[in-house]
């Protein structure tokens, strides 16, 4: 052989190492080990197990607990279908792949929450239960949590009175349905993860929640009231909260005096903080301070109202929109004598207005001197309106009692005349009786004399004619005894 076709014949020959290896891995058959993850198409699909077609080249099975039929990727599965499965054995009893879906499952919720709780994005999960701090749910069978804090608004159970067993039961309903939520927590070491609707509620209604400012007017339902406020239903599934002290310009105790649950109100919105939208109720209304230094000064002594007593002071009503603070300092309070014990709550002092704070909505009181010598002529004088209330009260008494008396005295004259004319009824009714009954028995004496008297007659009659008859037979008798 000449050298060039040798040459030619090496050069054909030759293959890189590249093209080897290239070669290699493409009739290299692969063995899958314990724990990989493989895919494979459903050969055929049964309630009992389902086996796959893995390249071609091995059939892998997965029966039994492995078919993991509660998540949604593994349900139904027909012919055809390509599905992921973890190899835990690499030859059963038949040569076949043993394989699982319930690992691969399992592995891909994991991670699945990793990869939520690392974007921030929105996943569902399926409520399972509730105690009283929220709901348990999972995600494709990994179990979560999601506390009462972390549901939107829609779903938040306000009960009046924050009562612990409606509340439960109000958390119970959920049961069953799928929220969407966020992933707070992933702990996978300590197994805790904590999913929040709120958040990804809030992601929702953020475009929304961008069409009001601060200012904007509101009209919505009260939704829900509690010690601290009332929440608000508007616009497009918004809810705001309206706090206790701006529902109104005076102090208020509990908002349940004021509304209830589906009455409409208008507010102002005063703040946005992300999702949370704060209203005012007052803000709509006349401020009542602005005019408050017409009606009072400093210096100025006024009857109010207890409202509430603190440790620190009492809050006064002085009418139905201002109120004021008597502070401890200011209440002649003796050396160890405790506030409670000499100032109650609804009781009516004299106090007098010691600073005033339009602006700010501030009137301070206090029960000093003055106030004392303005009580003192208080009491003097409501004593002295007393004894003239009494003593009209008790000459009106009298006038009373002998009005009551001459009406009962008419009263007792008229039952007596009434009494004796019944008597009088009476007497002539049995009269009337006698009368009747003598002549009931004198017409039955007449009947029976009349009956006797024909029984007499009738017997006189019959003894004429038995005579006569007598008389004619004895002739008879006689004119025979001639013949």
């Amino acid at each position: 052989m000449s050298e060039d076709n040798k040459k030619i014949n090496n050069e054909e020959n030759d293959i890189s190492n590249d093209d080897y290896k290239t070669l290699l891995d493409k009739f290299y058959i692969k063995t899958s080990g314990v724990g990989d993850l493989i895919k494979g198409n459903v050969i055929v699909a049964s309630k009992s197990e389902v086996k796959l077609d893995i390249d071609g080249i091995r059939t892998g099975v997965v029966r039994g607990p492995e078919l993991y039929e509660e998540d949604d990727n593994y349900a139904d599965l027909k012919p055809g279908d390509t599905v992921e499965a973890t190899v835990i054995d690499d030859e059963n009893e038949n040569g076949e792949l043993e394989l699982s879906f319930r690992f691969a499952g399992q592995e891909k919720a994991w991670t699945g929450l990793r990869q939520a709780h690392s974007d921030r994005g929105v996943i569902k999960i399926k409520i399972t239960d509730a105690n009283r701090g929220g709901l348990l749910a999972k995600y494709r069978q990994i179990p979560g949590f999601l506390p009462v804090s972390q549901l939107a608004p829609e779903n938040y159970p306000r009960v009046n009175g924050g009562d612990k067993g409606k509340i439960l039961e109000r958390l119970r309903s959920f049961v069953g349905k799928e929220f969407a939520v966020k992933v707070m927590t992933l702990d996978e070491k300590e197994d805790k993860i904590i999913f929040s609707e709120k958040e990804a509620w809030n992601e929702k209604q953020k475009d929304v929640i961008n069409k009001y400012k601060v200012g904007t007017v509101i009209e919505g339902e009260i939704t829900a009231i509690t010690d601290f406020g009332v929440f608000i239903s508007f616009g497009e599934n918004l809810e705001g909260l309206i706090h206790i002290s701006e529902l109104a310009w005076q102090r208020i105790d509990d908002p349940s005096d004021l509304y209830k649950v589906g009455d409409m109100i208008k507010a102002q919105v005063i703040s946005l903080e992300n999702s949370k939208i704060f209203l005012s109720a007052k803000k709509l209304l006349q401020d009542p301070w602005e005019n408050v230094g017409k009606k009072y000064k400093a210096g100025q002594t006024v009857e109010g109202r207890i409202l509430k007593v603190n440790p620190f002071g009492l809050f006064v009503s002085l009418d139905a929109d201002i109120h004021g603070l008597a502070h401890v300092s200011q209440l002649e309070l003796a050396p160890k004598e405790r506030i409670n014990d000499k100032y109650k709550s609804g009781e009516k002092r004299i106090f007098e207005i010691v600073s005033i704070e339009p602006k700010d909505h501030r009137l301070g009181l206090a029960y000093n001197k003055a106030a004392q010598e303005a009580e003192a002529l208080r009491q003097t004088a409501d004593s002295r309106q007393q004894t003239t209330d009494d003593s009209s009260e008790s000459s009106g008494q009298e006038k009373k009692e002998d009005d009551k008396k001459k009406t009962d005295k008419k009263e007792n004259k008229k039952k007596d005349k009434k009494i004796k004319k019944e008597k009088k009824a009476d007497k002539k009714e049995v009269k009337k009786d006698d009368k009747k009954g003598d002549l009931k028995r004198a017409a039955t004496n007449g009947a029976h004399a009349n009956s006797k008297k024909k029984e007499e007659t009738a017997a006189k009659k019959k003894k004429t004619v038995e005579t006569s008859h007598g008389a004619s037979s004895e002739k008879e008798v006689k004119k025979e005894k001639k013949k």
